[in-house]
């Protein structure tokens, strides 16, 4: 039986391929990979790469960003926080410590939930 070593590639589907880049490069920080596939943007995380990208159909009417926990770990959660609060993004509570550390959410331009934490 083959076995299954757990997520490898995360990618967010978008109405709007340009805004979210420029939102997870620009606002956030993440730092754009040299290349990227057609109708997508790579970003350089790891050990899991991360991406924005053109949906490979309809969205539908549903609001984006129900369903799915997405987290990503950061140097320091209250410096990320307050990045994001400068430029005006919708923070769903302060930092706060959890087992993974300081621990904080967000909602990106397309209303994805985002949770940051800072534990290595």
């Amino acid at each position: 039986m083959t076995t299954i070593h757990g997520p490898d590639f995360l990618a967010l589907n978008v109405p709007d391929l340009d805004r979210a880049a420029a939102f997870y490069s620009e606002v956030v920080g993440l730092q754009r990979a040299p290349q990227s596939p057609p109708g997508a943007v790579l970003f350089q995380t790891s050990p899991v790469p991360f991406a924005v990208r053109v949906p490979q159909g309809p969205l539908g009417n549903a609001p984006l960003g129900h369903g799915v926990a997405l987290w990503f770990r950061c140097d320091s959660a209250p410096e990320l926080y307050a990045r994001l609060k400068a430029h005006g993004v919708e923070l769903l509570d302060e930092p706060a410590p959890g087992p993974f550390g300081m621990t904080f959410r967000f909602k990106d331009l397309d209303g994805y939930v985002i949770t940051m934490h800072d534990k290595p």
